[in-house]
């Protein structure tokens, strides 16, 4: 049996209040996600921990320092890029430091109202999964597209530990 490539990556939701910090993936015509609104985030460095790996890509796309995050899922898409298999810790971010110096070869970043987040032009699986965000609890999930598509998905829910 062959294998896919695998990447794996952090998701960030970073919120203040009731506003999410969302990037529109708006530089560079060549980006897989170009057009679309996303959280912070991106691949992992070798060695790193998803911690490691959200607190870096956070403070490289907003120059915020990340204080405090709560794992809430693990989402993977197969061969989402036709290449590879991606694997993403999502996150939400609750506390950060500093002042928002966005990276402008990334994109635009834009606090949205937390409940007009879905309203954006997102991938389609991002609308299934955002509700989960404030669960209790986390999440795993699997999503598959097929020529940028949502085909189908599924996901497992765990209770938050006593």
């Amino acid at each position: 049996m062959s294998r896919a490539p695998v990447k794996l990556a952090t998701l960030a939701y970073v919120r203040r209040g009731d506003r999410t910090l969302m990037i529109r993936r708006d530089k560079r015509p060549d980006d897989a996600h170009f057009g679309k609104w996303n959280g912070l985030g991106g691949k992992f460095e070798p060695g790193e921990s998803p911690e490691a790996c959200l607190r870096r890509e956070v403070l490289e796309e907003s120059g915020l320092e990340v204080v405090r995050a709560d794992l809430k899922g693990f989402l993977t898409w197969p061969a989402f890029d036709g290449t590879h298999d991606w694997y993403a810790f999502c996150f939400v971010v609750t506390e950060t430091r500093g002042e928002l110096h966005p990276d402008p070869a990334e994109g635009s970043l834009h606090w949205v109202p937390t409940a007009d987040v879905p309203a954006l032009e997102l991938w389609e699986g991002d609308r299934v999964f955002l509700p989960w965000l404030d669960r209790p609890g986390t999440f795993s999930a699997t999503f598959r597209y097929q020529d940028g598509r949502l085909v189908d998905h599924e996901a497992t829910f765990y209770p938050p530990s006593v």
